[in-house]
């Protein structure tokens, strides 16, 4: 590996028995990424018989796309001093079981960003798809990712 390979660790732990069949065992396991101190309890969609008050690997995939953008998106406005003052997104992930393989098939993207006073909104929602096409996690995905902003004036 070169200077200019990064590499990302992470440690799932999983208990439980599967002896008593596919509706017997427990779906809830622990992810963590050293050295973050920060753990989460995972568990499947409630669909899959996965318990509704953890996240899942598919809100998890979800979330990384928008945090990406997000950072992807502040990194640019920053180098062009624009000031960025808020940055909300409502994301969702779109997995049809009749699609094979299951798999989500679109995560949209819709940022609402608030800019100082006198912004020129049309350079944001540029920078915004500039952003996008520098996100790191939406060109690992075969999943279609869309981004559409809403920006607004502080």
């Amino acid at each position: 590996m070169d200077d200019r390979t990064h590499r990302y660790d992470t440690r799932l732990a999983w208990h439980g028995s599967t002896a008593t069949g596919p509706r017997g065992y427990g779906r809830t396991h622990r992810v963590s990424a050293p050295p973050a101190r920060a753990a989460l309890d995972l568990s499947a969609n409630p669909h899959f018989r996965g318990d509704p008050d953890l996240m899942n690997p598919e809100q998890l995939l979800v979330m990384a796309a928008s945090s990406c953008q997000l950072l992807s998106f502040l990194a640019l406005a920053a180098a062009k001093r624009i000031d960025v003052v808020d940055y909300a997104d409502d994301a969702h992930g779109l997995m049809p079981e009749a699609e094979t393989p299951v798999r989500l098939t679109r995560i949209d993207l819709a940022p609402v960003i608030t800019v100082a006073g006198g912004t020129d909104h049309d350079l944001v929602r540029d920078l915004v798809h500039q952003a996008h096409e520098l996100c790191y996690v939406a060109n690992s995905l075969s999943t279609e990712v869309v981004v559409q902003p809403t920006v607004t004036d502080a």
